[in-house]
């Protein structure tokens, strides 16, 4: 491990129950002041006394708050599979319907709280932790995407492996981007604009 990798590593692994729960409560308690005062400001002593709990047990999980957002930024990067994608109606002429069940998924993990994400996004530190999970999650959409393709039959595009990768690239990238912004453009826009275009690049609209 670098010594940039021990400076973001958490200090402890909850074995037991009460611990995790005291993991969490340092969590979202880090996510509300960050939200509320800003990266600069939010200080592991306000983190503390909005988990209440004291600061030397906020120190035995976390060395510090760079490690508290890492742990934030994995935990929104490595979130899971793509919600409904093995539901979706994959009949000739749904082939809408299915990317935007893609870009809500995205946007819909994106707009609780934009101060969050772009603080997490301007503010957190790269560790091997989150390239893994940067990497973990980047496959498993890609997988799933990739799949979604191979059977629909409105699908055109020929290579299938380069475009679900930049479908994914696209969705997350841009929905992270735009969502982000102190002024983001109105969500059922972002949703039609990524929708329109993705659709038409994957029936090889000219």
């Amino acid at each position: 491990m670098s010594p940039a990798d021990r400076r973001l590593a958490p200090r402890r692994k909850p074995r037991q129950v009460r611990a995790e729960l005291t993991r969490e409560r340092i969590l979202t308690a880090a996510a509300h002041v960050f939200s509320e005062f800003g990266y600069s400001a939010g200080t592991t002593n306000r983190i503390a006394e909005h988990a209440r709990i004291s600061i030397g047990s906020l120190y035995q999980y976390f060395p510090n708050k760079d490690a508290i957002l890492a742990e934030l930024l994995v935990r929104h990067i490595d979130r899971g599979a793509w919600t409904g994608a093995q539901e979706l109606d994959l009949a000739p002429g749904t082939l809408t319907e299915a990317v935007r069940s893609l870009v809500r998924d995205a946007i819909d993990h994106h707009r609780d709280d934009p101060q969050l994400l772009r603080i997490m996004i301007e503010e957190a530190p790269i560790s091997s932790e989150l390239v893994e999970a940067i990497d973990r999650h980047g496959q498993a959409r890609v997988s799933q995407v990739r799949d979604v393709l191979a059977r629909h039959p409105d699908v055109r595009v020929r290579d299938l492996d380069v475009a679900a990768e930049l479908v994914v690239g696209t969705v997350e990238l841009n929905t992270h981007k735009l969502m982000a912004t102190p002024h983001p453009i109105p969500v059922d826009r972002l949703e039609t604009q990524l929708v329109a275009m993705i659709t038409r690049y994957l029936r090889g609209d000219q």
